[in-house]
């Protein structure tokens, strides 16, 4: 370790600025290492051992040791999960040491969270001395890296109201609301909540007024929140509950009319959002679309209502056994799983974490290449030595010096299926549709129903797309999401397939 290093926790920033004239949107995924499957799985686990839907006790010696797992493989939510888990003492001895050293491991890595995760232990004095400029600098970091949650937590303090100006007050409205705005396209729904005050009325840079709120602008509100309710926010569907159901100044409510039924189902969401804050419902519009659409059928009860709006996944279908699955001790691969190499190399002798890694000689003659390429990837622990290649008994030579070891990735061994996974309860399983049906971004839905978007394996911006959340139930005819403007990605619609996976069927009353 190179003790000369300025820790990532301790570098310099430039001091915090909000008043910045510009803020370009970068989005979190596009920043992250790529995700291990394996990993993935682990992490999945995890986080449906700590849902507290049904108030059971969390097994966290289980939860520690998945999420560990996942983190060693350098999956980034996992190590800030298992950040939190150390400095909420679920995994003594270790503490807020320890998770420093982690988020600051993830900090190496690029991932934006980690910023603002930094910002929020150096405003709270968690494992490091209390410092609210160092904080607020490490969160204007990750927020022009792309964090949503920092985005949000510095647009909140930068859209005050003008009342009392003072000098070096923190207004500026068009830097806020491009903040709320990226977050919210990138699927975080707490964004919408303050973007109820920004589109409300026009405003000056500093806050100030100018003008009255139109039907355009209330308009512009109701479905900011209705977004937000699609990405977890609570107090958005609160929000449009009061609204249709009792609002406080029915002159200036931003929903077109009183509508009890659609406020019934905003205030059971809501509800639904308090009791675990992870849940999505990208598939609102088909239980609760905005006016003018008609609200459909509902049988009344809260399970309908959640399947209804949250997230479908594709039933997976056991796999065959594959030549990996049937190796033994570090050469093993469940048959869940495939390989993919990555980019990633080292030329250490050991592993600088803990992954598959397969070793290549590039400068070696293409028949060594060629026989290195026969030794299957091998799982190692982080800081185990390599085991080293040697020429093919008879040569008369030994070990193949220059060997440089690639990191292979583990997929899905499902032949690149459209295949989008959250934690246990967070989705609806349902039965994979027989011929599969797909449709090209730039046309229109041909089928009512639940549809995915998603990118080949390998493409640049398949972390950001190939979620549950970017699930939408359109109606025949409905244009679908434009990447570039609903999603603020350089996507044209043209290259971006969507997949159905659930047709609509009429609900009963």
């Amino acid at each position: 370790m190179d003790k000369t290093k300025v820790p990532p926790h301790m570098q310099p920033l430039p001091p915090f600025n909000p008043h910045i004239a510009s803020f370009e949107c970068q989005t979190e995924a596009s920043k992250v290492p790529p995700i291990d499957a394996q990993a993935e799985d682990w992490f999945l686990e995890a986080r449906a051992l700590e849902d507290l839907t049904f108030y059971i006790d969390v097994d966290y010696k289980k939860v520690v040791q998945l999420t560990r797992q996942a983190a060693e493989r350098h999956h980034w939510k996992a190590m800030l999960n298992l950040a939190s888990l150390y400095v909420e003492r679920h995994d003594p001895p270790r503490g807020e040491t320890e998770a420093v050293a982690l988020v600051s491991e993830a900090m190496e890595l690029g991932v934006p969270a980690a910023y603002d995760r930094m910002g929020t232990y150096y405003l709270n004095a968690t494992g490091v001395n209390g410092d609210p400029d160092r904080a607020y600098a490490f969160f204007q970091k990750a927020a022009a890296m792309g964090s949503p949650h920092a985005m949000a937590f510095l647009g909140e303090k930068m859209d005050a109201g003008a009342d009392n100006l003072k000098p070096g007050y923190w207004g500026n409205i068009p830097i806020a609301i491009k903040m709320f705005e990226c977050a919210l396209a990138q699927g975080y729904g707490p964004a919408a909540e303050e973007l109820e005050f920004m589109y409300d009325v026009p405003r000056a840079p500093d806050g100030s007024e100018l003008g009255r709120a139109t039907p355009q602008t209330r308009d512009r509100v109701m479905r900011a929140l209705h977004e937000g309710v699609k990405g977890g926010c609570e107090n958005c569907a609160i929000s449009l509950w009061i609204e249709f159901d009792h609002p406080m100044h029915t002159e200036r409510m931003f929903v077109p009319f009183i509508d009890k039924a659609r406020a019934q189902r905003y205030y059971m969401l809501g509800n639904a959002l308090e009791s675990n804050p992870d849940r999505r419902f990208p598939n609102l519009d088909k239980i609760l679309p905005l006016p003018p659409a008609p609200l459909p059928p509902w049988d009344g009860t809260r399970e309908s209502l959640l399947a209804a709006a949250m997230a479908v996944v594709p039933a997976t279908e056991t796999p065959a056994p594959t030549e990996a699955s049937l190796r033994k001790g570090r050469y093993f691969l469940d048959s869940a799983y495939a390989f993919r190499p990555v980019a990633e190399t080292t030329d250490a002798p050991q592993a600088p974490f803990a992954s598959y890694w397969q070793p290549t000689a590039p400068k070696e003659s293409a028949e060594v290449r060629a026989f290195l390429a026969t030794i299957p990837p091998g799982l190692y622990s982080r800081g185990e030595a390599f085991e080293q290649p040697r020429y093919p008994s008879g040569t008369g030579r030994g070990a193949i010096a220059g060997i440089v070891w690639q990191r292979v990735l583990t997929i899905h061994n499902n032949g690149g299926m459209v295949a989008p996974r959250t934690a246990l309860r967070l989705s609806r399983q349902v039965p994979r549709l027989s011929p599969p049906v797909e449709c090209s971004g730039n046309k229109v839905c041909p089928i009512t129903g639940t549809w995915q978007p998603w990118l080949a394996p390998g493409h640049p911006l398949e972390q950001e797309v190939n979620q549950a959340w970017r699930q939408r139930w359109l109606t025949a005819g409905q244009s679908f999401p434009d990447p570039k403007r609903d999603w603020m990605l350089p996507l044209d619609s043209a290259e971006l397939k969507w997949h159905l996976l659930e047709v609509d069927k009429p609900t009963e009353k």
